[in-house]
């Protein structure tokens, strides 16, 4: 087992993950770019440090989980970036849902420094995260992967896909699902709401039968209660489903419906609710419906 494990980017999901796989590591440094979000790990005996560069000179294991493409170039590429000091060796898993061809530019990086690098984004949100019970889809060699299972099965259940960008490639799909299955249900709800159903019961109804999915068992209670706080940040999906549409284009396919949920969280974050969780789309559907 890997002694000297690194850890950068400790928001909602990045966190819990970290406090899962604590007790596989010797040594656990972090690093954030809000290090009060690191406490609750240097209350247990992290070591918090100042950039990823840092991080890569202590650690011969480093996950990443960021936001944003342009924060994983930061991570890896910058003038403080993990491939200014990476050690040859060092097995790099990258967690950020982020762009397939990112993704190989990073593992032929990796190979250049005598390193290895795993594409191994998740899907099951703030829940799944805090409670062990993630997705991983993986991208990389076998041997590696199967080196790092015991720390995935901290996380959740992990399946390796193929080569680099192949965990990548695979969450595009899973958001594309998501998306269909968010707008179908804040519609259903926003139907329910105008013809006058109880919420609660349309919800135990529905969920019971062919409509049940993960998204009608954890996310539309939340819109029932008008909590719209972050399980996965809208930003963060309009910027997953911006790659999925960039993909899908350059290998000659139509997605005309992910192109029209994309437009409508697109009007979401217009009316101020980036930062809000995905659930909130309904915010949006009510606009559109309102006689305002």
């Amino acid at each position: 087992m890997v002694k000297n494990v690194g850890w950068i980017g400790t928001g909602v999901m990045g966190l819990p993950m970290a406090h899962h796989i604590f007790p596989l590591a010797t040594n656990l440094y972090l690093y954030n770019r809000s290090p009060e979000k690191t406490q609750s790990l240097v209350a247990k005996g992290a070591t918090l440090l100042s950039s990823p560069a840092q991080v890569a000179q202590q650690a011969n294991l480093i996950f990443t989980m960021v936001g944003f493409p342009s924060d994983v170039e930061e991570v890896y590429f910058g003038p403080e970036g993990i491939f200014t000091t990476l050690q040859e060796g060092t097995i790099l898993v990258d967690m950020t849902t982020t762009k397939p061809s990112l993704a190989q530019k990073i593992a032929t990086e990796a190979a250049k420094k005598g390193c290895f690098i795993l594409d191994a984004p998740v899907s099951g949100g703030d829940v799944g995260a805090r409670e062990a019970r993630l997705s991983i889809m993986v991208g990389g060699e076998k041997e590696v992967f199967d080196q790092l299972l015991p720390y995935f099965q901290k996380m959740g259940r992990a399946t390796l896909q193929g080569g680099a960008g192949k965990g990548q490639h695979t969450k595009m799909c899973n958001q594309i699902v998501i998306a269909g299955t968010m707008v179908g249900v804040c519609e259903a709800l926003l139907y329910g709401e105008r013809s006058g159903l109880d919420g609660k019961t349309l919800l135990a109804t529905i969920g019971a039968g062919a409509a049940g999915c993960w998204t009608l068992d954890n996310l539309a209670p939340r819109v029932l209660q008008s909590d719209f706080g972050p399980g996965f940040m809208v930003d963060h999906f309009v910027k997953d489903m911006q790659i999925a549409l960039e993909e899908s284009e350059r290998m000659g396919i139509a997605l005309p419906g992910l192109a029209l949920v994309e437009q409508l969280y697109t009007t979401l974050q217009a009316l101020g609710g980036g930062k809000l969780g995905t659930q909130a789309l309904i915010l949006a559907l009510r606009k559109l419906n309102s006689n305002e």
